[in-house]
């Protein structure tokens, strides 16, 4: 009996330690995996930051790009203090925040009602929705051009080159996304307890502001961060639609001011897209938790 307990234990030991040496295997590759992640992407911030501390002198110089033998803090102080680098940071501001608040107002009050007031063609409507998102930029800002000029020769409204135009154009490329990730953190919520509300006699608006609000708010957050990211980082749209230096944002205010020609003054150029990312990054390092939550749960649902 003995040597049957013996010879039917023994097969189960290498199978153990396989399976611990298939774990170690795995962490290994998974480290090696996530340390290259971490040098192919961090690696242009890096350079960035590098050649921020660098004088104009030193970057066209010949020696090691990589490291500052005099570093200084001019390029800094010098867009912090000129008025024109903070006009554009304050416009991209106003920008975002409008874009957000529109963006948030229309997305999770169309999202509550494709998700769960039920009607014909909600379903089909809902994707159609999705699909506009994937409409790219490049092919957008052509017509909307178009239209805007038939506003100023026929209405004698001036839509170009005003900064608050793209509170108007924004909301284009947000809306539906954010509309998408919503719908799908709505359908995760459990029908009981919009039924038990509108049982009680609660009216749609007070299920959406009491109930689905509060329980969806990783979602609303995911939401409210894309929002935030894409009008903080467009490009192409207030290049295309403002040509004042006092109308430009952040993105397209660096490159025109500090690009004069053939020459790149790539200290301040890199110290302008420093403290452009700033912003994003720090709300994506507090709330990120509650951005992988809300993405998560809207590519999974719906």
């Amino acid at each position: 009996m003995a040597d049957a307990a013996i010879s039917t234990g023994a097969p189960t030991r290498p199978r153990y330690g396989s399976m611990s040496r298939d774990r170690r295997w795995a962490l290994r590759w998974s480290y090696f995996f996530l340390i290259l992640f971490a040098i192919f992407f961090l690696t242009p911030p890096i350079y960035m930051f590098i050649t921020s501390l660098k004088t104009s002198a030193e970057i066209s110089a010949e020696i090691n790009p990589w490291w500052v033998f005099n570093p200084t803090l001019d390029n800094y102080i010098e867009l912090l203090t000129q008025n024109i680098f903070l006009r554009f940071f304050l416009n991209s501001a106003i920008v975002s925040i409008c874009v957000v608040t529109i963006t948030m107002l229309i997305s999770v009050v169309a999202a509550f009602a494709l998700a769960r007031m039920k009607f014909w063609g909600s379903a089909t409507l809902a994707t159609g929705v999705f699909l506009t998102y994937l409409i790219p930029e490049t092919l957008l800002f052509i017509p909307l051009f178009k239209m805007f000029a038939w506003v100023n020769e026929n209405l004698g409204i001036q839509l170009m080159n005003q900064w608050w135009t793209l509170i108007i154009l924004y909301p284009t490329l947000t809306v539906p996304f954010c509309t998408w990730i919503m719908i799908g953190y709505f359908a995760s919520i459990p029908k009981e307890l919009d039924e038990a509300a509108l049982i009680d006699g609660a009216t749609w608006t007070q299920t959406l502001t009491k109930i689905f609000i509060p329980v969806a708010l990783p979602g609303i957050i995911a939401a409210t961060i894309f929002a935030f990211t894409v009008s903080w980082a467009q490009f192409l749209y207030p290049l295309a639609f403002t040509t004042s230096t006092s109308q430009l944002v952040l993105p397209v205010g660096i490159i025109t001011t500090l690009i004069k020609g053939d020459v790149f003054n790539w200290g301040q150029i890199m110290t302008g897209a420093l403290l452009g990312a700033a912003p994003p990054l720090i709300i994506y390092a507090f709330l990120m938790d509650y951005y992988i939550a809300g993405l998560t749960a809207g590519a999974t649902k719906g």
